[in-house]
């Protein structure tokens, strides 16, 4: 069984669609850990009430972020990650501990990557008037949510639209292909080479898998 570690800053209900795909076996691998650095991220309720170890690193305890992310893979590493799932994880990784874990790092972001990489997606696409968004599930380099995408998955976008019935749309679709692609990975069917996503042993489209279907 692989072993998978989650990052989160709050909610985590992708953390929390992880636990229940581990517990129905759609993912076989043991959700080792969760850790927060936010002390009242409600990820590590959920987390707690799993019986999964959940852990506080706080930026203020530290000189630097080389210093949090130095003390933040001593942590991880203690649990022998095969994946590091960074589940609504909200602070920037140092290089370090990106090429640490290169090729076993896996981030969500809520949009059709490359638009609109950072904050408040949602927002830019109604500014835009866009009529598709979506969520990009990618491998995670040092470029800000610029790794290779392995998962998008699209929401049409209505007028009349709010941010927050958006972000609704787009969680339901998270937390459906989130689960998929860490299953993926830990059934070795995943992996990152020359900076693409290779899923099957086949180098995957820079949208990602089926994208069009």
């Amino acid at each position: 069984m692989k072993n998978i570690v989650v990052l989160i800053s709050g909610n985590g209900s992708n953390l929390q669609a992880i636990i229940d795909a581990c517990k129905e076996k759609k993912i076989n691998g043991t959700l080792r850990a969760v850790f927060s650095n936010k002390a009242d991220a409600f990820g590590l309720e959920r987390a707690r009430e799993a019986a999964i170890p959940a852990h506080t690193l706080l930026a203020s305890q530290f000189a630097s972020r080389d210093a949090f992310d130095r003390e933040l893979m001593h942590e991880i590493d203690a649990y022998a990650p095969d994946v590091v799932v960074l589940a609504g994880y909200m602070r920037i990784l140092s290089p370090a501990f990106v090429t640490h874990y290169a090729g076993r790092l896996l981030n969500i972001h809520p949009s059709l990557l490359p638009k609109y990489p950072g904050l408040n997606t949602h927002r830019q696409v109604l500014e835009n008037g866009d009529e598709v968004h979506g969520t990009s599930v990618h491998f995670v380099t040092e470029e800000l949510d610029g790794g290779p995408v392995i998962l998008q998955a699209k929401v049409p976008v209505f007028d009349g639209d709010t941010e927050e019935e958006i972000a609704e749309r787009v969680q339901t679709q998270e937390h459906a292909i989130y689960p998929l692609v860490v299953s993926w990975f830990v059934d070795g069917r995943l992996s990152m080479k020359d900076n693409s996503a290779w899923l099957d042993g086949v180098c995957l489209p820079p949208e990602g898998y089926a994208a069009d279907e």
